[in-house]
Order: structure tokens, then sequence, then C-alpha cells
């Protein structure tokens, strides 16, 4: 397990690698600059700014000194919060994306799994066809559909929500973004849960099982959940990482100050040293989420195993 776990961290770098290079040339290429706006600045002050933030150099030599930042963890100052460094600004950014996305990953979980489970039990009745509808339906509508519609019927009609802001001991504000994030992978994941419970069912040693008498729940929580999760936990590496880091229509709608937001506003102003920064956590996050999955596999799969 070990010798497995070091050689997937050690074949991440070259991913890194890719990943920054591909962001940091592909930004450069995007028309403007960070300190263009509607006023032309002077000549001389713009000379400045560039020659503070390097960005006079050749642009081989910009890539080169920004990889030697991130191999010592900085990201660099942002050029538009001139206050904070792009550290900070993911610190801050990261701990509200992190409340809302993890509780709705929580709550996509929960609530995906269960439905799937019930849709496998009652396959081709009513009651699976119902959660099987609500799933297309949740996957068919976009949640900038959904978040619109959750705030004029919660917020603004019933008035039980508030409609937007942040405050982070303030359980009422996230309910209907949490909702709105969670929607979508509830209906991936009852699919998902779905598909693989049904296939789990039908394997010779749940027949084993119910040939011996067990109870019917005893064989679907202690032999079968098991291996039909096993399609759920594939898809909650990439899941996790997108659903934490926040939904950036999300964030945006319900005026949300997390790491999504700051990568909107960050790709509008060309703060150049914010969006990569938020590109490679994310990347990241992605690699790390997918290697806990992957070490979950032998947890939950005995057949599994890394020699």
């Amino acid at each position: 397990m070990l010798r497995y776990a070091l050689r997937r961290l050690v074949g991440a770098i070259p991913t890194l690698l890719v990943l920054i290079t591909l962001a940091f040339f592909m930004i450069r290429v995007a028309p403007g600059g960070p300190f263009d706006s509607e006023k032309s600045l002077p000549p001389e002050i713009e000379a400045n700014l560039n020659e503070a933030y390097h960005l006079d150099e050749p642009l081989w030599q910009q890539y080169l000194r920004y990889m030697g930042n991130i191999l010592q963890g900085d990201f660099g100052p942002s050029f538009q919060y001139r206050e904070y460094s792009v550290n900070e600004l993911i610190a801050q950014g990261f701990s509200v994306s992190l409340t809302i996305g993890g509780t709705a990953l929580l709550v996509a979980l929960l609530v995906g799994c269960t439905l799937g489970i019930i849709a496998a039990l009652r396959q081709n009745r009513p009651t699976d066809y119902a959660v099987m509808t609500l799933a297309m339906t949740g996957i068919s509508i976009p949640n900038f559909v959904v978040a619109p519609l959750l705030i004029l019927a919660f917020a603004v009609g019933l008035g039980w929500f508030p409609a937007g802001g942040w405050e982070g001991d303030s359980l009422a504000k996230i309910v209907l973004p949490v909702i709105a994030l969670a929607l979508p992978y509830i209906a991936y994941i009852s699919r998902l849960m779905r598909s693989s419970m049904i296939e789990t069912l039908r394997s010779n040693y749940i027949r084993t099982a119910r040939a011996k008498g067990m109870p019917e729940r005893v064989v679907i929580l202690r032999h079968a959940l098991k291996p039909a999760f096993m399609p759920v936990l594939s898809f909650l590496g990439p899941a996790a990482a997108a659903i934490i880091t926040g939904s950036v229509v999300i964030e945006m709608i319900f005026g949300i100050p997390g790491l999504g937001r700051y990568f909107v506003q960050g790709a509008l102003n060309r703060d150049y040293t914010l969006v990569m920064g938020v590109v490679v956590f994310y990347g990241i996050l992605i690699i790390l989420f997918n290697f806990i999955v992957d070490l979950l596999y032998g947890a939950l799969d005995p057949k599994v195993r890394y020699d």
C-alpha cells in the first residue's frame, strides 16, 4: 500500500507540471493585461508596475520565476487585490467553499444513495419511475436556473431563508446555496447507485444470502451496499473537488465570497496570479481526491490489492 501511494504521488508531479505550464501560457495569450482599464495609465506608471511585478521580463523568465515560487508554496501577489497575496485569497475563499461544498456533498451522498437504493429495490415500479424522473430532471436543469427559482420560491415568496449573502455562523444563509449545489449531484449519484445496486442484487452471493434466510435489511446493508457503492466512489473523486471548490454560478448568484467567485473576478480583471493560483489549487484537489478514492477501493473491495 505504501509503495503504491508513493508511486501515485510521484506520478502526479508531471501532471501538475503540465497543468501549470498550460495554464500559465494560455492566460498570457488572452488579450488585455492586469493593469488595463477604461482610463489608460501614464506610460511611466505602467512601466513601473510592470517592473514591480516582473511583467517586463521575457515570458520564459517569468515562467521560471513562477515555477520557483510554486515550489516554495508561494502563488505570488494579487494584481487587483493588492493588500492580499494569492495564498491569503485562496485561504479565505476555500474556507467558505469548503463549508458550502462539504455540506452539499454530504447531502448529495446521503440523499442520492438512499434514492438509488429505494429505486433499485422497487425496480420498474412507480417508485422507481418517480425517482428516475426526478434524477433526469436534476441532470437536465442547470443550477443557474434552479438557484433563482429557489430564491423566488423560498426567499421572496415564502420568506423562509435569506436570498443571499454570507455569514459563517448563519445556518439559514447556506440552506439555499447547498440545495442548489447538491441537486445535480443527487441526480447523478442516485442513477449510479440504482444501476449498481440492481446489478449487485442479481449476484450469486446475494442469492445465497437470501437462500440462507437472512432478512432483506441485513442482505442490503451487509452484503450488497459495499460493492454497489464502488461506482459512486469513483464518481466522488472529481465530484468532491468540483463541489467543494464551489460552483462559480452558485457563488455569484448568492453573493458568496468563495473560491469560484475569486476565480471569475480574477479572470475578468486579468489577475494572472490569482487565476493561476486557483487553477493549480483546483488541480491539486482533483489529484488528491482521486488518490484518496483509489486508497478507499482497497478498504471497500477485498479483491483490490496494491502489490
